[in-house]
């Protein structure tokens, strides 16, 4: 078992809610779970419900990368956890997002464990921060 994480940590002007709701909603998800220029989000399904599931797949060119998980926890409007399952991570692999309101917003701060190698943690860490960084413009307009 190996202990490689990604922490990353945006403030948004916007409520804790906004910010929420948006990783529950496929149309939402759609807009932003785009880990890299270029790339779109053709489906995006979810389930929220804990237990429930959801699917995004992620275009980049000619090329679909399915992305998949289950809720683990959804606390409304403070914290979501769900396992990430891709062709690049770990079968263990979790995503925890922390939502605490803030003067004028939300922090939110995304933790993602267990990854098969440095390799994958660093390019994890960049598809998060600009997914991260997407969102902004969905939440805040």
């Amino acid at each position: 078992m190996n202990d490689l994480s990604v922490v990353v940590s945006r403030k948004f002007a916007a409520p804790a809610e906004r910010v929420f709701e948006a990783w529950l909603n496929p149309e939402a998800l759609s807009k932003f779970m785009t880990p890299g220029p270029g790339m779109t989000v053709p489906k995006a399904k979810a389930d929220p419900t804990v237990g429930g599931r959801f699917e995004i797949v992620m275009q980049a060119g000619d090329q679909q990368i399915p992305h998949a998980g289950t809720y683990k926890e959804i606390t409304r409007h403070s914290r979501l956890a769900f396992t990430w399952e891709s062709p690049f991570s770990e079968p263990d692999s979790v995503v925890t997002l922390d939502f605490v309101e803030v003067d004028g917003g939300t922090e939110l701060t995304l933790t993602h464990v267990k990854f098969p190698s440095e390799e994958s943690r660093s390019n994890h860490e960049g598809g998060w921060m600009r997914i991260v960084e997407c969102l902004g413009p969905v939440v805040e307009g």
